[in-house]
């Protein structure tokens, strides 16, 4: 079978491969749609998840299909389940440095339990929200750990998947006003349908005197601050994060979702001078159930997120179009064919 898999840096192929086969306590999972994330392009480019690795890799961790085989011991999971599956769930890391991807017609899912890495599908949830699973996971680990409240004025630098999900949960949950901040108007527009409130285009005027007239301003010590309690930093930018303990008043908090790949200098002077809170959200402990139970109720509608559908054959097309972020927010592969 066509597997996609990464050779070292910038060294992406699509190669012909065995398929899996399911030892006693595998499943074996028939991709329909995989969704590409912005960690794909970064493990393609340094050809590894840390660094540089010395065996090719699968890519791909974001997906929704249908059990195709299931070992021996395997309890509760039938082959024809609509599932999705938690790619570090039961000790796996699909797509994060070993060899199985989801971009691929199958994949083998290791030691797999209903709960832990397998998840089944409601008929509600389409394959196309199911493999949004894992990125809003990702997000709602990260509303979760900023204590928001409904009457926080919230501010989300960055409106790519991430980003984006982050507004559908903050709308979901009944914040009154949210304020995205991003270079794309196309990604604007996708925030504004996702439930922010107001948007900032940087590149249509100056950040700060804009968010002013949106949220108020005021200062502490002399430093020119905006009204905003809450601020999520979800664009990886040394320059936004600094702006942000710039505009940030006293006991604001920031939560930073994006990798940051370097060293980013930030002025604690000021920082400790407003008391700031600063928290860091990575991945997603336990969000997976809550996340399909929302998208099973109908009360997440994520739609927005969703810019392209490719077909598997046009994977390399697909790929550059999720690097193009005035073009494209979340991109899926369709393995349906």
């Amino acid at each position: 079978m066509k597997a996609v898999r990464v050779h070292g840096p910038s060294d992406l192929r699509i190669d012909d491969i065995e398929p899996p086969v399911p030892g006693p306590r595998d499943v074996v999972v028939r991709t329909a749609v995989a969704g590409i994330c912005g960690s794909d392009i970064t493990f393609t480019r340094i050809g590894g998840v840390a660094a540089a690795q010395t065996e090719p890799f699968g890519l791909g961790h974001e997906l929704a299909g249908t059990v195709a085989a299931v070992g021996v011991d395997v309890v509760g999971i039938a082959p024809g389940d609509r599932v999705t599956v938690n790619p570090m769930g039961d000790g796996n890391a699909i797509g994060n440095g070993v060899p199985e991807g989801a971009f691929a017609p199958l994949l083998l899912v290791q030691n797999a339990t209903l709960g832990g890495s397998i998840y089944r599908l409601p008929d509600s949830v389409t394959f196309e929200h199911a493999a949004l699973i894992e990125p809003l996971s990702v997000a709602l680990h990260a509303v979760r750990r900023s204590d928001v409240q409904q009457d926080d004025s919230v501010v989300v630098f960055g409106a790519g998947p991430i980003g984006l999900g982050i507004v559908a949960l903050l709308h979901e949950r009944g914040v009154r006003e949210i304020t995205v901040v991003d270079m794309s108007s196309s990604r604007l527009q996708r925030a504004c349908r996702l439930g922010a409130t107001q948007t900032v285009n940087p590149a249509e005027g100056d950040t700060f005197d804009t968010l002013a007239a949106a949220l108020g301003s005021g200062s502490v010590f002399g430093w020119p601050t905006i009204n905003a309690r809450l601020w999520f930093e979800v664009t990886g930018s040394a320059e936004v994060l600094q702006s942000i303990v710039a505009m940030a008043p006293s006991r604001a908090r920031m939560l930073v979702v994006a990798v940051h790949h370097t060293p980013v200098p930030v002025d604690f002077q000021m920082a400790l001078a407003k008391e700031l809170d600063f928290s860091m959200s990575l991945a997603y402990p336990d969000e997976f159930p809550e996340v399909l139970a929302l998208l099973a109720s109908g009360k997440l509608d994520v739609s927005a997120m969703i810019s392209h559908r490719l077909p598997s054959e046009d994977f390399f097309a697909a790929f550059a179009l999720a690097q193009d972020k005035d073009a494209s927010a979340k991109v899926l592969v369709d393995f349906s064919d």
